[in-house]
């Protein structure tokens, strides 16, 4: 900037109708510029916004015609320094924080904290259903602490609460409702089988996603990823086979929760909004709590009044019995959060392998944490679905990129 200054000189003497720099600016350290219509010109335009070096030149008032004295050595004011460098080529311009030197290394850690918190939620969600065996009450906790994390976080205003219209509110009702079958049917599976055998089962929902695009919503599905799901249909029916914990309750649940969440995907395409996404989260959080109430009471709510809380209070005492409950809740809600700030951040190719590896880890971190037994049979079948998915992701996400590439050509 200094050079662009100097090699002007000359057309900027010229101009004796030019402010004189007020006592602020000059106390501060900088002299204060107007734009100068024609004078700076031919590579010479001052960019604004950007932040000032030290070394500048200090304007004086001299026969009525703006001089330029020698350069002196000044100190930005603090609202100088505080201003972004944009377009700087120094890194000492202005302070950069830690989230933008390190963008890998956040992105790194969203993901770890991904992975974490859903491998906890399994192993723990497992364990209560061990001891308490009431999957719809379960879920209408999960859903519970979740909504009261978001009330509080409104409250404080992290985030700021988004307003809701009616007309949003329909169309997040059926994508609410959907989200709150697929949970509860979700959670059935977990208590009824092994968590492995349900996450190998759910590897069947980028299946169920296809056949709706191609036979719900007619949107034609390329030859190449029809055949990359037929490793998915295979490994699963593999694993199902010869699972030594199967049972028809757990693998229809299962089953049903993959197309509840398929459902899900369809009416959240038509309820696409400029809300931010943690807010839609919560709004959809509210609802489906409201739609797992009523059949927690209707299927569960007998059975937990008699024995059920007495059960499990005699068999881990009552503060365990609920701080299990409360932190089964926040783990869900957190990973899910999570799932989504994890895919603001990342590419869709960069998001659908890393559902893929999460899936990998609470396979197996749940089978190390129960020591499962599982056969030869079952470990190829799963091993062969999880392949699967990953070429279907890796197809789909590559596809989804192209047209965003057209549409932005």
């Amino acid at each position: 900037m200094e050079s662009r200054v100097l090699s002007h000189a000359a057309a900027i003497t010229a101009q004796p109708h030019l402010l004189k720099p007020t006592r602020e600016a000059a106390s501060c350290g900088f002299a204060t510029m107007r734009p100068i219509g024609g004078a700076v010109k031919d590579g010479g335009n001052l960019i604004w916004g950007r932040q000032l070096r030290p070394s500048l030149l200090i304007e004086a008032q001299s026969g009525g015609a703006v001089v330029l004295s020698k350069r002196e050595i000044l100190r930005p004011c603090s609202a100088a320094a505080s201003s972004p460098a944009e377009g700087s080529d120094s890194a000492g311009d202005a302070p950069v924080g830690f989230l933008d030197k390190y963008p890998a290394l956040v992105t790194g850690f969203f993901f770890f904290m991904w992975y974490f918190l859903n491998v906890i939620f399994n192993i723990l969600n497992k364990k209560i259903y061990n001891y308490f065996p009431y999957p719809y009450f379960v879920s209408v906790i999960h859903l519970f602490v979740g909504v009261v994390y978001c009330l509080v976080s409104w409250l404080v205003g992290l985030p700021k609460r988004a307003p809701i219209d009616s007309n949003l509110l329909k169309l997040l009702i059926p994508v609410a409702v959907c989200h709150a079958i697929g949970h509860v049917t979700s959670n059935v599976s977990f208590a009824a089988v092994a968590v492995s055998f349900t996450h190998t089962v759910k590897a069947l929902e980028p299946f169920f996603n296809a056949a709706a695009s191609q036979f719900i919503l007619g949107q034609p599905i390329p030859w190449t990823l029809w055949l990359s799901l037929a490793p998915v249909v295979i490994g699963v029916s593999m694993a199902s086979m010869t699972e030594l914990s199967f049972n028809w309750t757990g693998f229809i649940s299962a089953m049903i929760s993959n197309i509840s969440f398929t459902y899900r995907s369809i009416y959240s395409k038509k309820a696409m909004t400029d809300m931010d996404s943690t807010n839609v989260y919560a709004y959809i959080s509210i609802i489906a709590l409201f739609v797992c109430i009523p059949p927690a009471i209707i299927v569960e709510g007998p059975q937990l009044m008699k024995l059920g809380f007495a059960d499990a209070i005699s068999k881990v005492g009552l503060t365990k019995f609920i701080s299990d409950l409360f932190w089964v809740g926040m783990f869900y809600h957190l990973y899910n959060q999570l799932a989504t700030n994890t895919l603001e951040r990342v590419a869709p190719l960069t998001h659908a392998v890393g559902n893929v590896l999460k899936r990998v880890f609470v396979i197996g971190f749940s089978i190390l944490a129960f020591g499962n037994k599982i056969s030869t049979q079952t470990g190829i079948g799963t091993c062969i679905a999880i392949a699967g998915v990953a070429v279907y992701s890796f197809i789909k996400a590559k596809m989804e990129e192209e047209k965003r590439q057209m549409k932005a050509a």
